[in-house]
């Protein structure tokens, strides 16, 4: 599995982006996709991740009713739509697989590079 993260930028305290995890291999469609994000000086922290045969979502508490990630499973692509942005979640965002539905760094396998989200206040 290989995965690509786009979609960051600079935006202003509650404003929105639109994050994009392509992703290209067979075993794909059966995995757990996950977005983190690590700050800088702070340890990589799970955001929200979802299974993608059948839809079953996680979120952290500190971005749920906040964030939304779905899943395009045609386009072999996961999104993460974060509305209401807080200087915060200012971060380098990453994608990565698992096939375990988890929130733990450690047990996702395979990640993409990622893509820097600014939030000025």
């Amino acid at each position: 599995v290989q995965l690509q993260a786009c979609g960051g930028g600079l935006v202003q305290a509650g404003g929105s982006l639109r994050l994009s995890c392509a992703a290209s291999g067979s075993a794909f469609s059966r995995s757990v996709v996950g977005w983190f994000r690590q700050a800088p000086g702070k340890e990589r922290e799970f955001v929200a991740c979802i299974r993608l045969s059948i839809g079953s979502t996680s979120y952290a508490d500190s971005v749920k009713g906040r964030f939304t990630i779905s899943r395009d499973n045609a386009k072999n692509t996961v999104l993460l739509q974060l509305n209401s942005l807080k200087p915060e979640d200012t971060a380098v965002y990453y994608c990565a697989a698992s096939t375990l539905f988890t929130t733990a760094p450690h047990l996702y396998n395979y990640w993409g590079q990622g893509t820097q989200v600014t939030v000025s206040s």
